[in-house]
């Protein structure tokens, strides 16, 4: 049973925060509205890689999205994570804050101690945040090297869609999406196709305190960390589904139950993943003028084949 059943202000949760860089000292955002536990970071404005910092590894350990590159220590790109938002270094890293515009997608997760175990755990993950409530936990772990290990993932229901990524080695990021099911993963980093393989996910789905992993090296190998970002469906907040294009002009219509300020989209086949936000598109726009790609370093595009309405 879920431990949340509906979020009233998804706002305390997730917060798309549009600033732009100074290029000249350090930047300080605030109207995130919480102190954020978890940020991807992109210039909009020109080509620069993504940037993923979350208060699990800490300010100076980032991430690429768009690389398959191990975690990067760099302490020119955060300063600290605030209590309405977060403060830059005055470095001006190209990352976080050059002269350009930015887009922020935080996350408020939170809870430090007292992840959940049984008699089926395996790994215990040696640092965490996590919220029940928003349905996101962002784990880190030591790999073990075998197939079947489950590692505690602390959101108390069963995740919907999940991202990991090797910390130590140059590995794929590799997504679980509970509609492709657990013989297959998606790749964060690049423009493929689903892969079906038994060394992501050993065929096994999650349940409400475990993920089931394989021994691919890109999640499980001994004596390297791992960091994963798991989400679960919330009532009025978070919403992972499937739906089958049209090909036309008029395409289908996909139900969330709420306005998404985040729209994160990727097809089966083999093709560039899509991530459009309500904060650069507020109004039901056609093109949508702010599309990203987190497999790729390329600017915010617009593209008039790239229709959506963002609705009620």
């Amino acid at each position: 049973m879920a431990a949340y059943t509906e979020i009233d202000d998804a706002g305390s949760y997730f917060k798309a925060v549009a600033y732009t860089g100074t290029g000249s000292g350090a930047k300080v955002v605030t109207g995130v509205g919480f102190q954020p536990d978890n940020i991807f970071f992109k210039l909009r404005s020109g080509v620069y890689a993504w940037a993923g910092i979350d208060s699990v590894r800490g300010v100076t350990s980032i991430l690429e999205l768009d690389s398959n590159g191990g975690a990067a220590t760099n302490s020119n790109y955060l300063a600290s994570f605030d209590s309405d938002g977060f403060s830059t270094t005055a470095t001006q890293d190209t990352g976080t804050n050059s002269s350009g515009t930015y887009m922020g997608f935080s996350w408020k997760a939170g809870t430090t101690s007292g992840i959940a175990t049984n008699g089926s755990t395996t790994i215990t993950p040696s640092a965490y945040s996590f919220n029940q409530t928003a349905g996101i936990s962002i784990i880190k772990y030591e790999g073990n090297d075998t197939s079947g290990a489950k590692v505690a993932h602390g959101l108390g229901t069963i995740p919907q869609f999940a991202i990991f990524k090797n910390l130590d080695a140059t590995e794929t990021w590799s997504v679980y999406h509970e509609k492709l099911g657990n013989t297959k993963y998606l790749v964060m980093n690049t423009t493929a196709g689903s892969v079906t393989t038994t060394n992501r996910w050993n065929d096994t789905s999650p349940d409400s305190v475990n993920f089931t992993i394989g021994n691919s090296s890109a999640v499980n190998v001994t004596g390297e960390d791992v960091i994963a970002y798991c989400f679960a469906d919330v009532k009025g907040y978070s919403k992972f589904g499937s739906y089958t294009g049209y090909d036309t002009d008029d395409g289908p219509f996909i139900y969330t139950g709420f306005r998404p300020a985040l729209i994160l989209i990727k097809r089966d086949s083999a093709g560039a993943w899509w991530l459009a936000n309500s904060t650069v598109n507020p109004g039901n726009l056609d093109p949508i003028t702010g599309v990203l790609r987190p497999n790729s370093t390329a600017a915010q595009t617009a593209d008039a084949s790239e229709t959506l309405d963002i609705l009620s």
